[in-house]
C-alpha cells in the first residue's frame, strides 16, 4: 500500500470492522494526520529508549509492542492488527522504555501527539474512542499476563491462537482458509514466556490434537470450542471498535 490514502478514502472504514464517524470527525482526523508511512518487516516504528512525538495508527500489516532485557532475552507483550493505536503506553515525550517492530511490512498513518489535547477539546466523542482503545488494550495485556502466570504451556498457546485468530477475524481478515498469521514460533515464545524447544513441542501437540492447522501463513481453528474450552478463553461480547 504504497499510494497516500485519505481519511475518507480509509480501507479500514469501509470494511464494516470499525465503529461509524462522522464526516466532521472524519476531516478533522485528516486535519491532523501528518502523513503515511510504510515500515519495511523487521524495521523498527518506536525504539526502546527513544522520545516519540508521533502516534500511529495501523493502516495495514501486523507488529508487535515489545521490551529487551541487557542480555537480549525480549519479551513482547502486544501483537497490533490493522487499527491499533500504538504510541500512548508510555508518558508522551518521554523515553519510551518498549519498542515496537513491524511483523510485516506495514502501512501507518502518522499523528503528532501534542494535537492530543485537541482531539480531547474539539472532538470529546474522539476522546473516548482512545480512551476506550486504551482501555481494551490494557484487556489485552491483563490476558496475556493471566496466560504468563498461570496458564500451563498448552493453555498459553491455545489462547494465544484462539485470541489472535478472533482479532483478526474481528477487523476483517478471515476467510474459508483462515487468517493471516505471521508469527514464527520465536514471536510465540517471547511472547508467552517459553523456551522455543518448548514451544515447537506444544504447537505439534495442539496440531496433533487437530485443533488447528497452520500453513502458506495462515492460521485455521479446525475445533474452536476445544480450543477456547483447553484455553479458559472467556468470549467477551465483540463489537465495533473505534477507528482513529
Amino acid at each position: 500500500m504504497n499510494q497516500q490514502i485519505s481519511c475518507t478514502d480509509c480501507p479500514l472504514r469501509k470494511s464494516g470492522a470499525f465503529s461509524a464517524t462522522s464526516a466532521e470527525e472524519i476531516e478533522f482526523i485528516q486535519s491532523i494526520r501528518q502523513r503515511q508511512m510504510q515500515v519495511r518487516a523487521g524495521h523498527g516504528i518506536m525504539r526502546e529508549g527513544d522520545a516519540s512525538s508521533t502516534l500511529y495508527t495501523l493502516l495495514s500489516g501486523w507488529a508487535f509492542r515489545y521490551r529487551t532485557l541487557n542480555d537480549g532475552r525480549r519479551q513482547i507483550f502486544n501483537f497490533l492488527l490493522p487499527g491499533d493505536f500504538i504510541g500512548l503506553q508510555h508518558q508522551l515525550g518521554q523515553a519510551s522504555p518498549h519498542g515496537v517492530e513491524a511483523l510485516t511490512d506495514a502501512t501507518l498513518c502518522a499523528f503528532p501527539n501534542e494535537r492530543l489535547w485537541d482531539i480531547y477539546r474539539s472532538h470529546p466523542g474522539l476522546g473516548f474512542d482512545i480512551t476506550w482503545l486504551c482501555a481494551h488494550e490494557e484487556l489485552i495485556v491483563d490476558e496475556n499476563l493471566l496466560s504468563v502466570g498461570r496458564r500451563s504451556a498448552t493453555e498459553r498457546i491455545a489462547m494465544l491462537l484462539i485470541h489472535l485468530y478472533k482479532r483478526a477475524e474481528s477487523v476483517g481478515l478471515g476467510g474459508p482458509d483462515g487468517v493471516p498469521f505471521p508469527l514464527i514460533q520465536q514471536h510465540i515464545a517471547d511472547a508467552l514466556g517459553l523456551s522455543l524447544v518448548h514451544t515447537n513441542k506444544t504447537l505439534k501437540r495442539l496440531q496433533a490434537m487437530g485443533l488447528y492447522t497452520l500453513g502458506n501463513g495462515r492460521l485455521k481453528l479446525t475445533h474452536p470450542a476445544a480450543m477456547a474450552r483447553l484455553a479458559d478463553y472467556y468470549a467477551m461480547p465483540l463489537r465495533a471498535r473505534p477507528l482513529i
